[in-house]
């Protein structure tokens, strides 16, 4: 018998004697993956510049996402691209109204290229076709409908350079070069290349500005390594930005900057309990109109009062958090989307005449009709006192006592977690686990002071702050203590490896997507292009590749003899941010020392898992694995037809070193 038929063997037989649970019969019905995992019916509209027509993502005949456009008023949808693998992520209107622009990579190596459609004749140019090179920091403009600012590492892989693109013909030429520490570039209302965001060799960030091309590049204002700080853009003045600092308070605040003097001139928006978290921006004029704050929720501050009614309108359209997702040229109609926990995202049109909003379509229309569960913000208190904020989902239908738990880290992990639907939470509770998510220290969003916290403490109070959102899960009498697991992905990986080498005795099992078990060769295969970045990485995560010790100490890989609980590790062949490399050598050294572990590989995926097949295959790999070692319910594992998975569990094909 195979080692694959073994494993779905064994997976089908476990799926199957979990079923006869009584509690289960408490639980809404069970809910099939490919609802929460699978492509959207429709997604990420956006409106043309004249407000006609919509362009939106939508799979086509082989499920494969694709672009497609819509006048308004009509039922002309039409698909515009071809995709036929990976599905397209990204797409914007051209200011000329005639191009679709999205963006493509092969197989997750995050060498993005920029395509153009001609929405005419339906061909596709590729705008910038350069092999190994990554195209960013895409700029448009109404005033300049036929061209496009984009950046490149094409002169130099460290860095990019920003080359002026017409969309026409295709041509290209640099129009800015990168001096070797810019990390991203900005336009003004000309549309010239006149502000820098530079990254230096102690960590701290720059914001450099030019009256215009040729003229010298000013030092404005430097944020420390400890502050935050971000250009958001140059207003039509010329004389002044707006920008995001915190500099001379804890959270970072919506500011309009003097770009002669650095002087900070208004504070326009600002929330003591977090940082922004996002703007309701008009790119035409150069203005932000409101800003939003998101502590446990959503909350929006409005600055222009012109927009007081529409708010107003937006707020009572149904419930959930708002986001304005596009609007058009004359701002009289926008796209809006709504998100809420317990339900597919809602998208529509707006009309700011009749302060009236027609539904264009859910996302997941099929999420509209199952039972999923709400999501509740806590703050749970770690052991020194740090206030972590957090977040908790019940399954539907069952006491929220003694139940099997998912503790879901999230990536970063200068990142955060948030309220909202959540395709792994609702899946996970479906299945009958509470699931609590937590924004331990150094996550994103909560102020600088949250967010230093975790400056060298990667295996150490970044991971108590896990173990004590567990305790208190425990304690509070919702979490069995012994069925809890640890799932995560990327640094939430990492998070699992060390959760299961450094608190051996709390999970009964893992499940690590995409993460680093050794620090110092994580670092080591990094992207020629994060190399700005590089410094940031020393100080936040710690100079593992000089501080042996200290690598040893947090690096998971060396502790696998402390490991013994069960172990599930994804990983993506192509990833460009976590090599392949390190979940090779992490189940050599496991299976070295005769520890329990399944590994699977997709060679088709990088950093995580896009195509539906290759998420469907992973997500029935991980339910049937949690179920064995926790009780939850699944169902039945069969191969996906279309996905890539290797099974790696019988051999490891890396080395331990």
């Amino acid at each position: 018998m195979t080692s694959r038929l073994r494993f779905v063997l064994a997976l089908a037989l476990g799926a199957g004697m979990l079923v006869a649970n009584p509690l289960r019969a408490e639980l809404p019905p069970l809910v099939k993956r490919e609802i929460f995992f699978g492509n959207p019916v429709k997604a990420q509209a956006i409106l043309s510049p004249d407000g006609t027509r919509i362009a939106y993502l939508a799979p086509d005949a082989k499920d494969v996402l694709n672009c497609w456009v819509r006048t308004l008023g009509t039922n002309d949808d039409r698909m515009v691209t071809q995709d036929e693998k990976r599905g397209i992520r990204y797409h914007v209107w051209a200011e000329d109204g005639k191009h679709l622009l999205y963006t493509q990579d092969v197989d997750g190596n995050e060498n993005f290229h920029v395509y153009s459609v001609d929405l005419a004749d339906g061909s596709v140019r590729d705008l910038t076709p350069h092999e190994g090179v990554r195209a960013t920091n895409i700029l448009l403009d109404e005033k300049h409908p036929n061209e496009m600012l984009v950046s490149l590492n094409l002169r130099d892989k460290k860095v990019f350079d920003v080359y002026r693109v017409d969309l026409a013909s295709g041509d290209a030429k640099l129009d800015t070069e990168n001096p070797g520490d810019v990390d991203s570039w900005t336009a003004g209302p000309d549309f010239q290349v006149r502000g820098a965001w530079a990254a230096n060799a102690d960590g701290s960030h720059t914001l450099r500005a030019r009256e215009a091309p040729g003229k010298p590049w000013r030092a404005v204002a430097t944020w420390s390594f400890t502050d935050n700080g971000a250009l958001i853009d140059l207003a039509p003045d010329g004389k002044t930005a707006y920008v995001e600092s915190s500099l001379g308070s804890d959270v970072t605040r919506l500011v309009r900057l003097d770009l002669a003097t650095g002087k900070e001139l208004q504070t326009l928006a600002v929330d003591p309990r977090s940082d922004v978290a996002g703007y309701f921006y008009d790119d035409r004029k150069h203005r932000v109109d409101a800003v939003a704050f998101n502590y446990l929720r959503k909350e929006w501050k409005l600055l222009n009062p012109t927009f007081a009614a529409d708010f107003a309108a937006l707020g009572k359209v149904r419930d959930g958090d708002f986001t304005i997702q596009s609007r058009d040229r004359a701002d009289r109609k926008w796209i809006v989307s709504y998100t809420a926990d317990d339900g597919p995202v809602a998208t529509y049109l707006y009309d700011r005449d009749a302060k009236k909003a027609d539904l264009l379509f859910v996302n997941q229309p099929e999420l509209a009709k199952v039972t999923l569960a709400k999501m509740q913000g806590v703050v749970i208190e770690s052991r020194d006192g740090l206030k972590l904020p957090s977040y908790l989902t019940l399954p539907v239908g069952v006491p929220g006592t003694q139940l099997p738990l998912i503790l879901l880290v999230h990536g970063g992990p200068w990142a955060r977690d948030a309220w909202g639907y959540n395709a792994t939470t609702q899946w996970l509770a479906n299945r009958g686990y509470a699931v609590l998510s937590v924004n331990f220290r150094a996550s994103r969003g909560f102020g600088k002071q949250f967010l230093n916290a975790g400056n060298v403490q990667w295996g150490r109070t970044m991971q108590n702050d896990l173990t004590d959102a567990v305790q208190w899960a425990i304690q509070k009498g919702i979490a069995d203590p012994k069925r809890v697991a640890i799932v995560g992905g990327s640094y939430g990986g990492y998070a699992t490896l060390a959760g299961l080498a450094f608190t051996p005795d709390l999970y009964a099992c893992g499940v690590d997507v995409v993460g680093p078990s050794n620090l110092k060769t994580l670092l080591a295969a990094i992207p020629p292009y994060w190399s700005t970045l590089k410094r940031e990485f020393d100080l936040r995560m710690g100079d593992v590749a000089r501080d042996s010790a200290l690598n040893v100490e947090i690096s998971p890989l060396f502790h696998v003899d402390r490991i013994k609980r069960p172990l599930l590790i994804g990983q993506g062949q192509k990833d460009p941010r976590v090599n392949v490399r390190e979940s090779d050598q992490m189940v050599a050294a496991l299976r070295a020392k005769g520890l329990p572990v399944e590994y699977v590989v997709y060679p088709d995926e990088g950093h995580g898992f896009v195509r539906p097949p290759n998420r469907i295959d992973w997500t029935a790999r991980e339910e049937v694995f949690l179920a064995k070692y926790l009780g939850g319910r699944a169902e039945p594992f069969r191969v996906v037809a279309g996905a890539t998975a290797e099974d790696r569990t019988a051999t490891a094909e890396a080395a331990t070193k």
